[in-house]
């Protein structure tokens, strides 16, 4: 991008007048009179006039040279012009975050030229990754988020967008703000879905002791509570499919019925288990078999009427995060219970210790994976 440069000599005249100059940025911060000024600042004609006065010296952030060379008075003082069209970098950065954040968003800023994007409330974050690419390939912008699909609570910085130069030019502005509205109000760039209320439940085919119960019920209690949802009922039943499928029956239809119903104890490998029989006879059907996450691996996700069905591993029914601590967040911000959704899990799916940020928080207390 070309930009007009102009050098102005501390204690000479201004190569120009000072109305001419009046809105040019300066690059590196300084000391003029002193008083600091930062890099950016847009300068008015009195700013002007006192650099051509002459009692200027340089500035120098904490991390920049030390003694012998801060506040050394500068040779020269370098300025950007900005032609018609230019806009200045807290501007561009403040319609680009504009432009980026969509629902789920609170827009801060300017800190040094960038805007942040911070979470309205706890949920999932959507970022369309091929989108922030192509904004990020036009030269000077810079958007930049936590990963797509991450769970955050109120308050998380979700994403930042800044410009590079101090000035751009707002052609290139303008064709961001093209990039980023291709998708239309219903796909922005970032956002944050809110977690629903749900209706959950859960129907178990396996005897436990009553140790074993109370800490299984007390975890699941805790992840869907953490999500803003109810726990309306645990169901311990019969490994026979005609028990379950009643089970399933009155919590798919009626007044009893569930939007999220999760089940334990299925053998996941085998179709003829009591638990993917009754749900065959119930009109419900196996939407993936497995997820692509570790661990967590064999969840499985079904679906019968408008209830959604959540298969959790043995290892998932106790107290490990594991890949249904993702899968279960998204289903409550609204996913759809498809192989779309379960295929997103591939990213980021080796889910060790190192990779416990991607939980939500009711996670963290949950046992770490060892890998």
């Amino acid at each position: 991008m070309h930009v007009k440069v102009v050098s102005i000599v501390p204690g000479v005249a201004l190569p120009a007048p000072a109305s001419a100059l009046a809105g040019a940025v300066v690059v590196r911060q300084l000391v003029v009179g002193g008083v600091k000024w930062s890099k950016g600042r847009r300068l008015d004609e009195a700013d002007l006039r006192a650099l051509a006065e002459g009692d200027v010296t340089q500035a120098w952030p904490a991390s920049g040279p030390s003694s012998g060379t801060a506040g050394a008075p500068p040779e020269t003082v370098t300025i950007l012009v900005p032609e018609p069209g230019d806009v200045h970098e807290d501007a561009a950065a403040a319609r680009l975050a504009a432009a980026v954040a969509g629902p789920g968003l609170v827009v801060r800023g300017p800190s040094e030229s960038r805007f942040d994007l911070v979470a309205a409330h706890a949920g999932e974050v959507r970022a369309r990754v091929p989108v922030l690419e192509r904004l990020n390939a036009v030269d000077g912008i810079a958007v930049f988020s936590v990963l797509d699909g991450q769970l955050v609570a109120e308050g998380t910085l979700v994403a930042s967008v800044k410009t590079g130069p101090h000035i751009i030019a707002a052609a290139l502005l303008l064709r961001a703000e093209a990039i980023a509205a291709r998708g239309g109000p219903a796909r922005p760039v970032v956002e944050v879905r809110p977690y629903l209320p749900r209706r959950v439940a859960a129907v178990v085919k396996q005897t436990l002791s009553d140790s074993a119960r109370a800490r299984f019920e007390g975890t699941l209690r805790a992840r869907v509570a953490g999500l803003g949802s109810t726990l309306v009922e645990v169901s311990y039943v019969a490994d026979e499919p005609a028990a379950i499928a009643a089970e399933f029956r009155r919590l798919v239809r009626g007044p009893a019925r569930v939007d999220l119903l999760l089940t334990a104890g299925a053998a996941s490998t085998d179709p003829s288990d009591a638990i993917f029989v009754a749900l065959e006879a119930i009109g419900g059907r196996v939407v993936s078999h497995g997820v692509p996450a570790h661990p967590g691996s064999m969840l499985w996700l079904g679906r019968a009427r408008t209830t959604t069905f959540l298969g959790l591993p043995t290892c998932g029914t106790y107290s490990k995060a594991t890949a249904a601590d993702l899968l279960l967040p998204w289903l409550v911000a609204g996913e759809a219970p498809d192989r779309r959704t379960v295929a997103r899990l591939g990213h980021g799916g080796i889910l060790t210790r190192e990779m416990r940020f991607r939980f939500p928080p009711y996670a963290r207390s949950l046992e770490a994976p060892d890998g």
